[in-house]
């Protein structure tokens, strides 16, 4: 772990940037060649604050809330859709100055940063992929509430705010990580009010399958090495999924977690951390 790097207690994002989407906010932890932690539905960065230490040894290590999420800009109208959001993350790739970082993606982070990578041309050093969003399907099969919440999104947006936490609740209930109050509440609290209730139904009514289609007969030309990890208890995404990315990518490396759900580092924070360190420590390795 970078010395003197706990972040267990204090995460915070000190910078913000303009985009073309809104303000987006991020921090770099580190020094050394970049990587990139681009974070899932329902979360936030803070969902990186165990693995951050451990890379941050050797690199410097770029969070961020994705546009509409967590300290990031929300508002009426937004687009924060799959597709948006890898043209976003092109966007500050470029900004940054970074030239061909490394990258994780968990959840549709994961999908963003493959559209990123596959369909805007974003050149990545290494591609990190937890839990993943890219092979249908994965909507239908992810979480029977992210449909009811679309068909709904007045019923949702506008719910007592007792209510909404209570749902919430339950829908992270499905995921197969049972996550401690401390933990659900730095999820919910970028959802709370009005505000973010309304934000939490744009998010989930704009997760399309369409947005990894274009995505998914491009796998197989992927040319960096390429590190998969899946909770084994994911039950939001059949860890069935994580064997189909491991064929489909050639030449990518597996790892499933035992007893880890869809917030795979929630559940092991030290394994995901090590395997992720291994990974991007690796010194000139492009096979697997």
């Amino acid at each position: 772990m970078a010395e003197g790097l706990d972040l267990e207690d204090r995460w915070r994002l000190g910078r913000r940037m303009e985009t073309s989407g809104g303000e987006v906010a991020y921090e770099v932890f580190g020094e050394g060649p970049a990587v990139v932690l681009v974070h899932g539905t329902p979360s936030r960065s803070y969902i990186w604050r165990n693995i951050v230490p451990a890379l941050a040894e050797r690199h410097s290590v770029y969070a961020y809330d994705l546009l509409g999420y967590g300290e990031s800009e929300k508002g009426e109208g937004q687009d924060v859709s799959m597709a948006f959001q890898a043209r976003l993350l092109k966007e500050l790739v470029g900004v940054w100055g970074l030239d061909s970082p490394g990258i994780v993606g968990h959840d549709i982070g994961g999908g963003i940063v493959l559209g990123a990578h596959l369909v805007e041309g974003v050149q990545f050093d290494r591609i990190a992929l937890l839990d993943c969003v890219t092979l249908s399907p994965w909507l239908s099969q992810a979480n029977s509430s992210t449909w009811h919440i679309a068909e709904h999104r007045e019923t949702y947006a506008t719910m007592p705010e007792n209510l909404f936490e209570a749902v919430f609740a339950a829908y992270l209930e499905e995921s197969g990580t049972h996550l401690g109050e401390k933990e659900f509440e730095a999820f919910l609290a970028q959802w709370r009010g009005e505000e973010g209730q309304r934000a939490f139904v744009r998010q989930a009514a704009q997760l399309e399958e369409r947005h990894t289609a274009e995505i998914e007969p491009r796998l197989d030309s992927i040319e960096v090495p390429v590190q998969v990890i899946w909770g084994e208890a994911d039950t939001w995404l059949d860890p069935a999924q994580a064997d189909r990315l491991h064929e489909v990518i050639l030449g990518s490396r597996l790892k499933k977690v035992k007893g880890a759900g869809h917030f795979v580092m929630e559940d092991a924070p030290e394994e995901v951390a090590r395997e992720l360190a291994s990974f991007f420590f690796a010194d000139g390795q492009t096979s697997f």
